[in-house]
């Protein structure tokens, strides 16, 4: 969702431990800059450094902090990457010059001042890591023989390892992300930059996944990707979750009509109840070991352990995660509460941006709304938020009596975890009531 995940979403959530998904609204060039800020952000070796020639101004390192939020530029006397390596300009060397026009040849460090490593004696990164330490530098070089600039690392990297160290990352130690696309021709194109930028899965975005142009979709994907993981939807009886599997794809998401924002329901008379869906489509899918997304209906953590007891293997967080720090869009206050923009992507506000494609509504005279558009509180950053979350969850397994997800997931296949139904007066007596006021504080 356009309100919900950029890359600094996906960058917090990575680094708890989750993934964040990289909406679609925008042009293919605004989404794949998106997945490469997150693949910059935390990785083992910077592959891509952006460089500077000797000739460059202050200005220019400037520029590039801006853009990319880093300010250790190499200097190279090519200006790029494979050029012999001159020098590096930090904010040590630029914090106190007032002259922006100031050459970099001028304050940088200069090549026989560095601490570098060369590419043939240092094959991994733990050795690597070990040189970084004992410099006490925050940029390490890396280099080959003939002098020239191959990959750079960064002290800040190492911090982040050590301060998250469940954080979800690539063999290169980049952290995960996965992006959303259509199904229009033009999909193709973005799945090509999205690629070429580091993502690490797609996931095709659809009201109602069971259509022949995600079929084709998926089998183009599977056909031109076949290492790029697939998630399709969304969807909620077996028989569309059939027709994904055999097309090819490698996660399903579960849910239709049943998020705050979306009036699917209501407005087309077509969903199903999240947890009959979750739990049908995922005893379905288990068979062929497709992964289950629950994708709407989760507003506490007593639902995200529903969702799981029920056979997903994660969940997606829309409104629950609206209102963090992480969040685009700016805080306002309405009626003396902080609170940030929500809304659905089949409101009309969202399609007007670009997400019609998803509701077959982009060439429509009249554009009919399947989602709405609202407000949702403050709940602070995700650092706080989602070790919240996790925790919840953990005691709502505790209290079930279950040591761990796949012990819990054995449970439900041989019938040892059970539901009830609950009446209204259930439902009622099980929240907060009788009180003539009260005060909810979710964590501290």
């Amino acid at each position: 969702m356009d309100t919900v995940t950029e890359h600094r979403m996906a960058i917090a959530m990575a680094l708890q431990g989750g993934i964040g998904i990289i909406h679609y609204n925008n042009t293919i060039e605004e989404q794949a800059g998106e997945i490469m800020r997150v693949k910059r952000f935390k990785n083992g070796f910077i592959t891509d450094p952006k460089c500077l020639p000797p000739n460059a101004k202050l200005a220019d390192v400037d520029r590039i902090k801006a853009m990319y939020g880093f300010s250790g530029v190499p200097i190279t006397e090519t200006g790029m990457l494979g050029g012999k390596l001159v020098g590096i300009v930090t904010n040590r060397d630029t914090d106190f010059i007032v002259n922006r026009n100031t050459p970099v040849s001028e304050v940088m460090t200069p090549f026989a001042k560095l601490v570098v490593a060369y590419e043939e004696d240092h094959k991994n990164l733990e050795a690597l890591n070990k040189i970084m330490i004992a410099s006490k530098k925050a940029k390490l070089p890396i280099i080959n023989k003939k002098g020239d600039l191959v990959a750079l690392m960064s002290r800040k990297d190492l911090l982040k390892h050590r301060d998250f160290p469940n954080a979800s990352k690539n063999a290169n130690k980049q952290l995960l992300v996965g992006a959303t696309i259509g199904t229009r021709p033009n999909d193709k194109e973005r799945v090509k930059k999205l690629v070429e930028a580091g993502v690490d899965l797609v996931v095709i975005d659809s009201s109602q996944g069971d259509s022949m142009y995600q079929l084709e979709m998926i089998k183009w994907l599977k056909t031109h990707y076949p290492n790029l993981d697939v998630v399709g939807g969304n969807i909620v009886t077996r028989r569309q979750a059939a027709h994904l599997i055999a097309a090819g794809v490698d996660g399903l998401r579960v849910g239709m009509g049943v998020g705050s924002i979306c009036t699917t329901q209501e407005v087309c008379a077509v969903g199903r109840p999240q947890a009959t869906a979750v739990y049908n489509v995922a005893s379905f899918a288990n068979k062929y070991g497709i992964p289950i997304w629950a994708d709407g209906g989760v507003a506490n953590t007593g639902h995200i352990v529903k969702a799981l007891a029920l056979g997903a293997s994660m969940v997606m967080m829309g409104s629950m995660l609206a209102g963090t720090e992480e969040a685009p869009g700016s805080y306002e206050f309405i009626d003396g509460v902080r609170v940030k923009k929500y809304r659905g992507m089949g409101s009309i506000e969202a399609m007007t941006k670009g997400s019609s494609t998803r509701y077959f509504a982009d060439k429509k005279k009249i554009r009919v709304a399947q989602g709405v558009s609202g407000t949702v509180m403050d709940k602070g950053s995700i650092q706080h938020y989602v070790p919240y979350l996790v925790l919840g969850v953990r005691h709502g397994l505790q209290d079930l009596g279950q040591k761990s997800l796949k012990i819990m997931t054995s449970a439900r296949v041989n019938n040892e975890l059970r539901f009830e139904e609950r009446t209204h007066a259930a439902q009622k007596e099980g929240g907060v009531h009788d009180l003539h006021s009260y005060k909810k504080q979710l964590f501290g």
